[in-house]
């Protein structure tokens, strides 16, 4: 079967409503052949996982689709196991992920996805979709049993990217960051994801969306920059 995924940087540009910008993407993703698609909210932290479902549901319900919380099936494994598509919300990354590995829900949605179910993930939900956690932002506020997440795809994104520097601020930058990350890890790639970008996977098919470039960096080597018009076959 072939591997569909839709990765999305954040869920909010500035002043806009929830989700709005990834609207017509997620249609044209989903199509008209699902009706029902699972949600994800262990990345919610300060808001409830019921509180999460319902905003999420409303965006979804107005594209046509139904939408249910896996945190309310008793089962949950048997829930991915019987979804029609999977959505995981953004939030805080440990926290998702420690919840995904305590659930069993990491190994069948890895599972559920390789069979060709639409999986659909923004922020947090894009971390996991990565052989690891280790490119997120968030503060470790849990410790999961484990740092590797689905390995859906062979590189690491860093959602949320930006090139900003704090002015008088003696802190590291976001690339500063990465590069940390890659002497530890130097056979990895990582892709940063500006806001209001998103890469949708099609089998081996990686087609880059969004207005703004995404950088990609490698261990001892120039940091790539790339439009909507580059391919990235590479990533392969």
């Amino acid at each position: 079967m072939t591997k569909r995924l839709l990765l999305i940087s954040n869920s909010t540009n500035y002043g806009e409503t929830y989700l709005d910008y990834t609207k017509p993407h997620i249609k044209e993703f989903l199509g008209t052949s699902v009706k029902e698609v699972l949600f994800i909210p262990y990345a919610g932290v300060s808001i409830s996982y019921d509180d999460y479902t319902t905003k999420v549901a409303e965006v979804f319900l107005k594209l046509g689709y139904n939408l249910k919380s896996v945190h309310q099936f008793d089962d949950p494994v048997a829930a991915v196991e019987k979804a029609e598509a999977i959505a995981v919300g953004g939030g805080n990354t440990f926290h998702l992920v420690h919840m995904m590995h305590e659930t069993g829900v990491m190994d069948a949605i890895r599972k559920k996805t390789e069979t060709g179910t639409p999986y659909m993930g923004w922020s947090a939900g894009s971390n996991v979709a990565c052989p690891s956690l280790k490119t997120t932002n968030d503060m470790p506020i849990i410790q999961p049993k484990s740092f590797d997440t689905l390995g859906l795809i062979d590189f690491q994104i860093n959602p949320h990217y930006t090139d900003a520097i704090i002015p008088n601020h003696n802190g590291e930058t976001r690339e500063d960051r990465i590069r940390e990350f890659l002497v530890a890890n130097p056979d990895m790639v990582v892709v940063g994801m500006k806001e209001g970008t998103m890469l949708r996977i099609e089998g081996e098919d990686i087609t880059y969306i969004g207005s703004k470039t995404i950088k990609v960096f490698r261990k001892d080597a120039p940091t790539l920059e790339f439009d909507k018009n580059a391919s990235l076959d590479f990533l392969k």
